[in-house]
């Protein structure tokens, strides 16, 4: 029944070379950038750097006196002892 004039016409072979072409591009664009995704030491440039920052000692001074864990007397003199030992010219007023 069917045994003739079954073949694929010109646009067919071109329609089905483009087609395979598209597919093996996205394939290869898929793998290329799943390699570059998992090959970064770091991941991702894009995200923000999350890692935790160490609390300078008056951040540290300044919570403990926001707690309670210190009055405002040890407060202000252990603050000046801070200023002192590296130099800076202790803040006036609470933080």
């Amino acid at each position: 029944m069917f045994w003739y004039d079954h073949d694929v016409g010109g646009w067919g072979w071109f329609a089905m070379s483009a087609g395979m072409i598209f597919f093996w591009a996205v394939i290869i664009a898929l793998g290329a950038l799943l390699y570059r995704a998992l090959a970064r030491p770091g991941g991702s440039s894009d995200r923000v750097d999350t890692r935790p920052i160490d609390p300078t000692p008056e951040q540290i001074l300044a919570e403990r006196f926001a707690r309670g864990e210190i009055d405002e007397d040890e407060y202000h003199r252990r603050l000046t002892v801070l200023a002192k030992t590296t130099g800076d010219v202790p803040r006036s007023g609470r933080h």
